[in-house]
């Protein structure tokens, strides 16, 4: 039987005790919000975008940002995670980035709906043009789904084609423009504050930082690492060979 690809413990170790802080921080940022924040200057500014955003609405406007929040839908990130797993282990015979965009987008799911019980937060005081779901305003859980998936799908692609740059730039350029979209989509919308957004975001990218050091980076760059060594003693051997003298 071959051994896994990373070190489970150790892999468990980095990512149980940063995932648990992030809650706590998040929940502690939530409460904050809810408890201490909610009658002053700060939170009227908070409300106070989304009343800019909701008094510049437009038809287009409102078009575009259905089709940006569609992206970032739990059903979307569902199926989309589901098939890139499946995807990240034929094309790259192993589990670390299936394994690493899996735990990016479930690790973020559940910090998120755990500070959502926590932090009772109500939704921006301007109409909302989405169905309001069960779960409160803060955070986002749209923003960091959206960061954990695009970004974390655009960390693996970059990882594979680090030499072509042209490539990488692309790969980030969609992997930022999405997350970013769907977060002005969410407060335009009337669905959260910048306050709830600005976290979503860094949620996201906390826990897609958990997951690459945990499962990506080390097993990637340790086997790049490998690669290399092997051409190099291949080229040694070679080089070897031809300054060899031929016996006749």
């Amino acid at each position: 039987m071959s051994k896994p690809s990373f070190d489970l413990k150790g892999a468990l170790r980095l990512i149980l005790l940063p995932l648990a802080v992030m809650a706590a921080l998040t929940i502690g940022v939530g409460l904050l919000i809810t408890k201490v924040l909610q009658t002053t200057t700060l939170a009227a500014n908070d409300e106070g975008v989304n009343e800019q955003l909701a008094h510049g609405r437009t038809a287009f406007l409102n078009t575009l940002t259905d089709r940006m929040t569609a992206l970032s839908d739990m059903p979307t990130i569902i199926i989309a995670t589901a098939a890139l797993l499946i995807l990240f282990r034929l094309a790259f015979k192993r589990w670390n980035e299936s394994a690493f965009l899996v735990l990016a987008v479930f690790s973020q799911s559940a910090i998120f709906l755990l500070a959502t019980v926590f932090a009772q937060r109500k939704r921006p005081l301007v109409q909302h043009l989405d169905p309001a779901p069960p779960t409160s305003s803060f955070p986002s859980g749209h923003t960091s789904a959206a960061v954990a998936f695009y970004c974390g799908l655009a960390l693996v692609l970059t990882l594979h084609t680090h030499r072509l740059k042209a490539l990488n730039a692309l790969w980030w350029l969609v992997g930022l423009a999405i997350p970013l979209g769907i977060a002005y989509s969410r407060m335009y919308r009337g669905m959260h504050h910048l306050s709830d957004v600005g976290w979503g975001l860094l949620l996201g990218v906390v826990c897609v930082a958990v997951a690459a050091n945990a499962l990506l980076f080390k097993p990637v760059l340790t086997e790049r690492r490998g690669d290399t060594r092997k051409r190099q003693e291949r080229d040694g051997l070679a080089t070897a060979h031809r300054a060899a003298p031929r016996r006749f």
